[in-house]
């Protein structure tokens, strides 16, 4: 049965107000993006933005689960494995606004107390255990060694692209998937040995 009445339309338009959100965090980023501004562009005024928020993190935290969801389905689901790890990060150099709310947001909700924090917890918890996934598909294939430690690889990339988009974020002509290719393949290469 279809979702009808007051409901529907709260749902649809948060649904809008995540869209446009993701359009302007992603070109100006988190420091230079007002609430004001997504508001007006989605025919709300500021408070009534809020109405479909709790606060600035939430609807922080939710333009980050958007972009994961529309990344995975856009980049990771195809090509499988590791690509699609490297695909997003590839996407990252169109949205810099988005790598820089991700950096800055997910260090202030390493904060036990930030609202974020569970959230930021479980999504790590995601990415690594596709990342093992993707760490035991080489292994099947013959690209990794059999004694290779899925979590460890998962860990390593992790840190690995983190770091690199921040320093992105500084050098603009720092190549994130080259330097995690070549990572991968010194991980590759040390495990068949």
């Amino acid at each position: 049965m279809a979702v009808r009445g007051p409901y529907a339309k709260g749902t649809a338009k948060r649904a809008e107000v995540l869209a446009a959100a993701l359009e302007v965090v992603a070109r100006h980023g988190c420091r230079r993006t007002y609430v004001s501004e997504i508001a007006e562009r989605v025919g709300l005024t500021q408070t009534g933005l809020m109405h479909y928020f709790r606060s600035r993190e939430e609807l922080y935290q939710e333009v980050i689960r958007t972009r994961d969801e529309h990344d995975y389905a856009s980049y990771a689901e195809t090509p499988r494995g590791i690509e699609g790890f490297f695909a997003v990060i590839e996407h990252n150099r169109q949205v810099p606004g988005l790598v820089q709310l991700y950096a800055e947001f997910s260090a202030e909700a390493a904060h036990p107390r930030h609202p974020s924090h569970d959230f930021f917890q479980q999504r790590y918890a995601r990415l690594r255990e596709s990342l093992e996934w993707d760490v035991r598909q080489a292994q099947d294939d013959g690209e990794m060694g059999p004694a290779a430690d899925p979590r460890a690889i998962a860990e390593l990339l992790m840190a690995a692209a983190d770091g690199l988009q921040v320093q992105w974020l500084l050098d603009r002509d720092l190549d994130m998937v080259a330097r995690l290719r070549a990572l991968w393949q010194s991980l590759c290469a040390a495990s068949r040995v």
